[in-house]
């Protein structure tokens, strides 16, 4: 059997086995959540060679699950249905307050060689927008409603900064994806936007626009990427092989992330700056997706 072909076999057993409870026991496979999009079968496939390799590392069965929403990654952890997880930022956060879980490791890229980005407000140099106070009256681009770094960190530093959101601004969008705010400032349909900083450092790369363009108005505080996590009883031994095998993985694809050059250690606490931007915007996490 083809190793593809074999992968989604033992993906697509993966979600019946979970779906039915019958999982087995870590001696015998490990389970991992994946984040999920609108396509399981495609997060399943981007994350193919990642999976793979941990599989031959561990010398057991890898087995991957896809979810709905967060909401079901994060259950099926708190049930003990799954041994490790992929979560983003928030869904990290929320799941600590629901399951026993705790960060281990966020990937690192060759792309970037950080395992930490930057929500970052842009405008063009020739809108006279400097500082924050320049935004006042001005058209505004957020990426989605639950982007971390297109719109709850910027909209929690604008809090910060003594402005409120809704009334600073004479429109706001909501554009979809951060290409969509950059281009959106480039073209001029806003005045200013919210976005990550390497995504808008790919996008000058591919030269698809130009670095002397743009003015930086604002930037958050480091946003820690998104973790790697395990059931707090999963056995220590198997802990410790997970997070060696993890570190080993490199120049495989992750992703929209990039390459990889490996996973390296984290903890809860580097995702407090996560729950302190919560704690400004009064949100509630158990709503996010």
């Amino acid at each position: 059997m083809k190793p593809v072909s074999r992968f989604l076999r033992v993906a697509s057993l993966a979600l019946l086995s979970l779906g039915a409870a019958s999982v087995a026991t870590a001696k015998d496979q490990l389970t991992i959540g994946l984040i999920p999009s609108e396509d399981s079968q495609a997060m399943i496939e981007s994350s193919k060679q990642v999976l793979s390799s941990l599989e031959q590392q561990l010398g057991m069965p890898v087995v991957p699950f896809v979810a709905t929403d967060y909401n079901g990654i994060i259950e099926a952890l708190r049930a003990g249905k799954l041994d490790v997880a992929y979560l983003g930022p928030f869904s990290y956060v929320l799941a600590t307050s629901v399951a026993e879980v705790e960060a281990f490791a966020v990937a690192v890229t060759k792309k970037t060689g950080q395992s930490a980005y930057k929500s970052v407000i842009l405008a063009r140099k020739d809108s006279g927008i400097r500082e924050l106070a320049d935004l006042k009256g001005r058209t505004f681009a957020f990426v989605d409603p639950s982007s971390a770094s297109g719109h709850l960190f910027p909209k929690a530093g604008l809090e910060q900064a003594g402005f409120v959101p809704a009334e600073l601004f004479s429109r706001v969008i909501f554009s979809g994806s951060h290409d969509a705010s950059i281009l959106a400032v480039e073209n001029r349909k806003v005045d200013a936007a919210a976005v990550a900083d390497r995504i808008f450092a790919s996008a000058v790369a591919k030269g698809v626009v130009k670095q002397d363009d743009f003015q930086q108005v604002w930037s958050s505080r480091a946003i820690p990427e998104s973790p790697m996590v395990w059931r707090k009883d999963l056995d220590p031994a198997l802990k410790l092989k997970v997070a060696a095998a993890l570190a080993a993985i490199k120049d495989v694809p992750w992703g929209d992330q990039g390459v990889l050059d490996g996973f390296q250690p984290t903890h809860d606490g580097a995702y407090d700056v996560v729950r302190d931007t919560a704690k400004v915007l009064d949100l509630d996490l158990r709503r996010m997706k």
